[in-house]
């Protein structure tokens, strides 16, 4: 039998110089001196028998509404809130049985509260479904267990933000108390507390049941008419492209048979990837191992909450008398070639990864140290670039919608995201606000790494240099590059009507004009603020301006929501019919905003126009020249400084949607 306290040991004596990850062709394990066993610790997994009859469960129908890929929890979930809204003859097809492919060996943690008010709300209806809706409905118990969670804070700033995580958790009504080393100690005995400065205990957090949860949804999905078919790999997506060059989904194609569909969800996991291939979809996620071990039986550890230390990056799940431990790692093992066969599966547990978790974890439990280990669980999990979930509506295809990429935390997101994405087929939108989620944003991956290195509740380090910057731009001149904004043409018969349907303000000024605008969605939230400059008929007086007879708008939008708002007025046009073509050109032009009381004196002095007020009155525009070359320029007056916009034509650069794929761009061009 391994212990815990000996496996670091032997990992560190048996480490030499450090290898690469990358450079490992095999990754190096420890079996003969650690436990063989790879089991999940669960006493019940829809694993089929050997010599089981293999085939679709049921037959296959011709049509269907919906049908959703994937039996995991997010499958489940979505086809459970489909039929709940409604959706009767929604159908959902998975290759092996439920849970097959990542759901099976999870951990099924459930933490109430995150930072974010959205989460705790999705985080809350997945918990109301699993501990109460679904037995109500079906007379079955899904295996829910609320055993409380702690989390723990090494650091003061650690301890800040779980005093703001009590405080959000007021609102939402979720009981949780900040307890002080002592008090932490009388509740959990066997933690090391001398380190900690307090710990955010939730006494309604628990886990969940892979196998009793995703069966209860099942059953109670199929009994308001949906269908689960088991059994069923699917092995294309057929896509056609309307009268109006728009591609949209038009059936599911199996072994066994079609389904025509226009709307299917993607909800495969770690193999989405795989599945938008099949329709020309991106999914940019990607597929690591992740582990956790099993103990045996520890004395008192019965009862004891969940534990999460998020700087050790150490979870502790109670299991019965036991626990299992596990974490995430900042040198991971990817899993490049996903096997369509990979089903009830799991991996060899590389112990030179893993043990960076047991030295976390003998630290915080000491009683670890002299544990025996009984099993390994090291599966497959679906990871993206900002750590976010991709939901909505595939921009390359309609009718083609993403559930998939939860980063290990598709268990306890689960019913919320379910229900969201329900709601987003059947509405055209999420009833919640799931702009983080939407496959259709774009990320700054730069600035999130260097934000990440300032993250405080007091004072940034560079916030002397911040008041600076704004006590410049309030009474002098300062220049912002602009240059991530998204910049958009509007042309063609329709431009006008497509303009009046899509924007709160009338910008059918006289050309010349340039509008501070809203857009709308049907049910009358903003979608966007931009700013609308109507363009001059005739021959183009930029280089990347069309040429256009009619009318003719440019589109300013913020670089942090270009994707989006793209997506957005890409679909009003398709669903309006509106005969109009709209370009985009973000990476193709640069942007420079000089912002400031004295910004127009910097100005006169490169441009060969009058900027006087008569001459270039406010909320215009005009193509000027700087420096020998034409540039547009806009003038708005934004409260107590004016802002003086000029868009410059440089090199274009590729945007990439994700670090992960480098040929994941975004689709340039002209849409119409």
């Amino acid at each position: 039998m391994a212990f815990l306290g000996s496996v670091v040991r032997r990992v560190a004596s048996a480490l030499r110089s450090p290898i690469p990850l990358l450079c490992r062709t095999n990754p190096r394990t420890y079996s003969s001196e650690h436990t063989k066993e790879k089991s999940v610790p669960y006493e019940k997994t829809l694993r089929q028998e050997d010599g089981a009859i293999f085939g679709p469960t049921k037959p296959l129908p011709r049509s269907a509404d919906v049908v959703v890929i994937g039996g995991g929890s997010l499958g489940c979930q979505t086809i459970y809130h489909l039929a709940k809204m409604g959706i009767s003859n929604a159908v959902l097809l998975e290759r092996d049985r439920l849970t097959a492919g990542t759901t099976w060996h999870t951990a099924g943690l459930l933490w109430q509260l995150r930072p974010s008010d959205v989460e705790v709300e999705l985080l809350a209806h997945t918990r109301n479904v699993i501990s109460k809706d679904l037995e109500e409905e079906t007379g079955l118990h899904t295996g829910w267990i609320q055993n409380g969670g702690l989390f723990i804070a090494s650091n003061k700033q650690r301890l800040d933000e779980y005093k703001r995580l009590m405080s959000l958790g007021k609102v939402y009504g979720i009981e949780s108390h900040v307890l002080s080393p002592a008090e932490t100690k009388d509740l959990y005995p066997l933690m090391n507390v001398d380190d900690l400065y307090g710990t955010l205990y939730v006494p309604k957090d628990g886990t969940m049941d892979p196998a009793g949860t995703c069966t209860t949804l099942s059953r109670a999905a199929t009994t308001r008419g949906a269908m689960v078919i088991e059994n069923c790999p699917v092995t294309g997506i057929q896509v056609k492209t309307d009268d109006f060059g728009v591609k949209r989904v038009k059936a599911v194609e199996t072994p066994h048979g079609t389904i025509e569909t226009p709307c299917v969800v993607n909800c495969a996991g770690v193999w989405a990837t795989k599945l938008g291939e099949m329709a020309g979809v991106k999914v940019p996620l990607i597929a690591m191992h992740h582990a956790y071990v099993v103990t045996e039986r520890i004395e008192g550890i019965q009862n004891m909450p969940n534990v999460r230390d998020h700087d050790a990056s150490v979870y502790l799940r109670l299991q019965g008398d036991a626990l299992s431990v596990g974490g995430y790692e900042q040198n991971p093992i990817f899993w490049e070639e996903v096997s369509d066969k990979f089903a009830f599966s799991l991996f060899d547990l590389d112990w030179d990864v893993f043990m960076q978790h047991i030295e976390g974890a003998i630290n915080r439990v000491p009683v670890l140290e002299q544990t025996g280990i009984k099993s390994t669980v090291c599966g497959p999990e679906s990871f993206t670039a900002d750590h976010k979930p991709l939901m909505g509506e595939a921009p390359e295809v309609r009718g083609f919608f993403l559930g998939c990429g939860f980063n290990s935390a598709g268990m306890m997101l689960g019913g919320g995201c379910g229900r969201e994405l329900a709601h987003w087929i059947i509405h055209g939108r999420p009833e919640k606000d799931m702009y983080g989620y939407d496959i259709r944003t774009n990320i700054n991956y730069k600035y999130n790494e260097l934000l990440g290195k300032e993250y405080t509740f007091n004072f940034p380090p560079h916030h002397d240099v911040i008041k600076s910057e704004c006590l410049s731009c309030r009474h002098g001149v300062v220049v912002f590059n602009m240059s991530y904004f998204g910049k958009f043409y509007l042309t063609g018969p329709d431009a006008k009507k497509a303009a009046d349907w899509l924007f709160t303000a009338d910008v059918n000024k006289k050309p010349g004009s340039t509008v501070y605008t809203c857009m709308l969605n049907r049910r009358g939230g903003a979608e966007a603020d931009l700013t609308v400059s109507r363009l001059e008929p005739g021959a183009a007086n930029l280089p990347l301006a069309p040429e256009s007879d009619g009318d003719a708008y440019y589109l300013a939008v913020g670089g942090g929501v270009a994707e989006h708002n793209w997506n957005h007025i890409r679909s009003v046009i398709q669903d309006r019919g509106f005969r109009c073509q709209l370009t985009d050109h973000s990476e193709d032009m640069g942007m420079i905003s000089i912002q400031g009381p004295k910004s127009r004196e910097v100005l006169q002095e490169v441009l060969d126009s009058d900027l006087s007020n008569n001459a270039f009155p406010f909320s215009t525009h005009k193509v000027v020249s700087a420096a020998g070359h034409q540039v547009s320029s806009d003038f708005i007056k934004t409260g107590d400084f004016t802002l003086e916009r000029m868009g410059v034509t440089y090199k274009a650069t590729a945007h990439l949607k994700s670090p992960f794929d480098p040929e994941n761009k975004r689709v340039k061009g002209i849409y119409s």
